[in-house]
């Protein structure tokens, strides 16, 4: 399944979460019922992936976790809050570049419009920093 596959496959699992469940709800709810649409469309799904950080090649002891990891390809972060911030771009463009994955995706479920909270992020995996 390619990059395109995955992605219409995990913005309908998204779309049909939030109209089953609508906005307003906590962030691990949505993350639920995302691993059970996910899984039913036959994507690979691990949830709560860590993830090591690395400085001048030293691991650094920390781990991040990631809120999904789909096909061994794409990260997604959910969030339930009121507006997405700034920092909440910059935190999955860092996931994916410390992971070195091709492509992201930010859903903020506490939305009035669902469509307009799917951020597709991609990673530019072949940058000098990343090798």
């Amino acid at each position: 399944m390619n990059l395109n596959d995955i992605s219409y496959q995990i913005r309908g699992s998204v779309f049909e979460v939030y109209n089953i469940l609508g906005p307003g709800l906590l962030e691990n709810i949505y993350a639920q019922a995302l691993l059970i649409e996910l899984n039913n469309r036959g994507l690979k799904v691990e949830n709560q992936v860590p993830i090591e950080v690395l400085y001048k090649g030293v691991n650094l002891g920390i781990q991040y976790r990631l809120d999904f990891l789909i096909n061994d390809q794409v990260i997604l972060e959910l969030k339930s809050v009121d507006t997405l911030l700034p920092v909440h771009y910059k935190q999955l463009i860092t996931y994916l570049k410390i992971a070195k994955k091709p492509l992201g995706f930010l859903i903020n479920f506490n939305t009035d419009s669902i469509k307009d909270n799917i951020i597709r992020v991609a990673n530019d995996i072949h940058h000098p920093d990343l090798q």
